[in-house]
């Protein structure tokens, strides 16, 4: 069952020496072989449990708290020192058992989207996931199939495959299956093989896997290459910053407060130390990085649930904050079920030969309008077994033709099919072409892709000696599909840009679009021929006023990605073909059909298993529901984390004691942000997140005045009810209150920051149902706090809270919560002020405009 440098040998030999036939194996053997050889997939570097337990600790954050502990340890407070150590890995087992938990949702969406291959298995062809393929499968392959294994082609036509992963060469690369080769010649001239790793962009084939995993061509050079780390995602980056930043703030604050307490209070060094530790500790949202990437990790799992895969973890961030959806016609916005719908022939005879012989369709593959005449004419597949091909010319997306030459009784014909302006330049029944331009338009007017055909004698294969007879025309229809014009006007409501992208004629585009919504009459259409002949400053005007994009080429999707994303747009473009591949590269985020080639599959970073735009707008919903949960949690952590910083400051600038101790701040982190940061993945959509604009700003202006005023302000109502407290009551009973009181307050705001603009009395159902999690995470923070001051408050330097003063904690939840209720009616209140005052200022410009006409 091994075959060693299949490229000497006849694919007949190949196929003997791999003991199996034309037909494939059957499913028992290749079971047998899949246990023999393992798995079709390159082993990833993967990382051990201890390894990941510890990188709960790499952060800087993480780093701040060590150093608070190691300053207790040094000061004398021992006992201190390994409350803060136990916390901290109590911290880092919750975290590693919710990276845990991520993993594995991570690896079952990667299931999802494993590629499949169609495989001859027990004669019959059938898909099978890529990662099964075993030497002696025989595998089919059309336009846009990746290569998943190395293989000797069995039989081809018109094949050219992309090996730029490979070998370098940006030219695709002619195969053919008959030939036979010497040893030695080296990879990038075996032409009777296919390479895991490359694409097929031209032609279909049938091939016979000779190796697979670890003995892949591409497996060896994997194994050559030194891996480099993966680039930063921009949110990565986002929060990297602001961690340095917020560290050199927190360096600068505490260095101040600690000389104000040694040079002007006099405080003594040890007591200085154990200030500085509780002023870190207060500091710092130390749950901050997992719980960006839970939210991440449940918005991929639920954009899953709604057909939405997604392939690269931080794209779930792009999706909320896309300004432009580039989305390809077919399929996605059309039903993608072409069919014949209308024909126009003066030779019908010669008409269905063409279609049938000039057409690459092979069980009910390949391109969908192959697809469609293969399904129109009666006994295709055994039909054409009649006649040999002797030469042929794929689909040609510049020349939009495809070509083939056959002997039909007795003499060589050239059979072609293209776009009637193309075919065209070739026709000799010059008289004939008026007629066959009056029924093109009548099909585009229609909304029918018109596809023109033509027969003539075949005495060369270039083109410029070509000479035919046009004998027909067919209209294809692929309807709008129903869901289309809502999806539209939901992203337009949504400040969404919809544009389409297609390689139709002007006016069938325009017909399709109109219906949808996308195009409208102060539109402009823009074909790739346009696109060329305008100058960058001109064309970057024009692409402010365009909806849809005609007879486009590859180069003219690309273009057009770069240069909308140059203009400021974030921009979401979606395809299923390898003409797409480009485009889904060069987009902020690209999103493959379900269905579509394997190539474009494979840049992209999300998959829509039901192509449809509306699933396409859907996501972005998801992703900006996703933004709202990582703003709304940074708020939280972070307000909470000032309330604490403030109020110790405000305690120390006043030459009072400590409010709340180290071990004591650790124990509020752990009972309020521990828990309930945990839940703020699963809150739902909080409003109409689609009438917003697109952002994806998580520590703008208005964020930061929100996180400054919630810390600001409950900060210093807690130092004033410390110092009122420290007037009437012992410090013990006075800081068992604060300890009580701080946790409560931020119990409130916990429930305040589920809803981002919205105030919880606005909409009271919602308020409740939002996140019902939530309610059970301030269960268990009550119940811990209740175990910390009645059951352990040796531990926590405090006493048994009597119930007389909780009347304080309650207090100051109260006031944490309606501070934050305030201030959301205040921002409505202004923004609806803004809104009347803009409205108002325009109304006296069109009163002035009037009055000098």
């Amino acid at each position: 069952m091994f075959c060693k440098n299949p490229h000497t040998f006849s694919f007949s030999e190949v196929l003997h020496k791999l003991e199996t036939e034309r037909r494939g194996l059957s499913s028992e053997e290749a079971n047998k072989r899949l246990r023999l050889f393992g798995r079709n997939v390159l082993k990833e570097e993967g990382i051990s449990y201890f390894q990941l337990f510890f990188q709960q600790f790499n952060n800087l954050l993480i780093y701040i708290l060590c150093l608070a502990a190691l300053i207790s340890l040094f000061s004398g407070r021992v006992f201190d020192f390994w409350v803060i150590f136990l916390i901290l890995v109590l911290n880092g087992v919750l975290g590693f058992w919710q990276e845990v938990k991520a993993a594995v949702s991570i690896m079952a969406l990667k299931k999802l989207i494993e590629s499949q291959d169609k495989v001859f298995r027990d004669h019959k062809a059938q898909l099978v996931p890529s990662s099964e393929l075993v030497p002696g499968d025989v595998v089919l392959l059309f336009e846009g199939s990746i290569v998943s294994a190395d293989m000797r082609l069995i039989a081809s036509s018109s094949l050219m495959a992309d090996e730029a992963p490979l070998t370098g060469e940006s030219m695709p690369v002619d195969k053919e299956a008959q030939l036979v080769l010497k040893e030695g010649v080296p990879i990038f001239e075996q032409k009777n093989m296919l390479f895991a790793g490359t694409t097929i962009v031209r032609g279909v084939a049938r091939a016979v896997v000779v190796n697979t995993a670890k003995n892949t061509y591409l497996a060896t050079l994997a194994a050559k290459a030194q891996k480099e780390p993966s680039p930063e995602t921009p949110l990565t980056r986002a929060f990297k910053l602001f961690t340095k930043r917020y560290a050199y703030f927190l360096i600068g604050l505490i260095l101040a407060l600690g000389l104000i307490a040694f040079w002007q209070h006099s405080r003594d060094l040890k007591e200085v130390a154990y200030i500085l530790i509780a002023q870190l500790v207060s500091a710092v949202p130390e749950g901050l990085p997992l719980v960006v990437t839970l939210v991440l990790v449940i918005g991929a799992i639920r954009l899953a649930k709604k057909n939405t895969l997604v392939r690269h973890l931080p794209s779930v961030e792009t999706l909320g904050s896309a300004t432009v959806i580039a989305s390809d016609k077919t399929g996605t916005i059309t039903t993608g079920n072409i069919k014949v719908e209308k024909v126009f022939t003066l030779d019908e005879e010669k008409l269905k030969l063409v279609a049938m012989l000039c057409n690459d369709a092979e069980a009910g593959k390949g391109d969908a309008v192959d697809v469609a005449l293969a399904v129109w004419i009666k006994d295709f597949e055994k039909e054409r077994l009649k006649y040999a091909r002797i030469w042929s010319h794929g689909f040609d997306a510049r020349l939009y033709l495809m070509a083939a030459a056959y002997e039909i009784q007795g003499k060589k014909k050239l059979l072609i099919k293209g776009a009637l302006e193309k075919l065209k330049k070739f026709a000799v029944n010059k008289k004939d072409l008026a007629l066959f331009d009056e029924k093109e338009k009548l099909f585009s007017n229609q909304g029918l892709r018109t596809i023109a055909f033509g027969f003539g004698d075949f005495v060369s294969s270039k083109t410029g000696e070509w000479e035919i007879e046009i004998i027909g025309l067919i209209g294809f229809l692929d309807p709008p599909k129903e869901s289309a014009f809502e999806a539209v006007r939901a992203a337009q409501e949504a400040g969404i840009r919809v544009v389409m992208m297609t390689g139709d004629f002007s006016l069938t585009a325009k017909t399709i679009a109109s219906k949808v919504g996308i195009y409208h009459p102060d539109d402009l259409i823009l074909t790739g021929e346009e696109m060329e002949q305008m100058e960058i400053g001109e064309l970057s005007e024009v692409l402010k006023k365009a909806s849809v994009f005609a007879r486009i080429l590859p180069e003219h999707k690309h273009k057009l990605v770069k240069m909308l994303q140059a203009g400021g747009e974030i921009v979401v473009v979606s395809g299923d073909g390898i003409n797409d591949v480009p485009a889904l590269k060069a987009a902020d985020l690209g999103i493959a059909m379900g269905s579509g080639t394997e190539a474009a599959k494979s840049v992209s970073k999300m998959i829509i298993t039901d192509n449809d735009l509306r699933i396409i707008v859907e996501a972005i919903r998801g992703g900006r529901t996703i933004i709202s949960n990582l703003r709304k949690v940074c708020y939280y952590l972070l307000s909470t984390a000032l309330l604490e910083l403030f109020l110790i400051s405000f305690a120390i600038l006043a030459n009072l004691p400590l409010p709340l101790l180290p071990i004591q701040i650790l124990w509020i982190n752990l009972i309020t942000s521990g828990v309930i940061d945990k839940v703020f993945p699963f809150a739902k959509e909080e409003e109409a997140v689609m009438r917003k604009k697109p952002s994806n700003s998580f520590f703008d202006w208005p964020q930061v005045a929100r996180i400054v005023f919630f810390g600001g302000v409950v900060g210093w109502a807690g130092f004033e009810l410390f110092r009122y407290l420290l007037e009437t009551y012992s410090y013990e009973v006075t800081a068992s209150t604060i300890f009580t009181a701080s946790a409560a307050a931020q119990w409130a705001n916990g429930v305040q920051a589920q809803k981002e603009r919205e105030p919880f009395f606005k909409n009271l159902k919602k308020s409740f149902t939002i996140n019902p999690y939530l309610y059970l995470a301030l269960a268990v923070g009550v119940a811990l706090q209740l175990l910390a001051i009645y059951a352990m408050p040796k531990i926590f330097h405090v006493i048994p809270l009597p119930w007389a003063l909780w009347k304080y904690p309650l207090m100051l939840a109260f006031l944490g919560f309606f501070v934050v209720e305030l201030r959301k009616w205040l921002e409505i209140f202004f923004s609806w002020l803004k809104k009347k005052i803009a409205r108002s200022g325009f109304a006296l410009k069109k009163e002035l405009s009037d009055f000098d006409l």
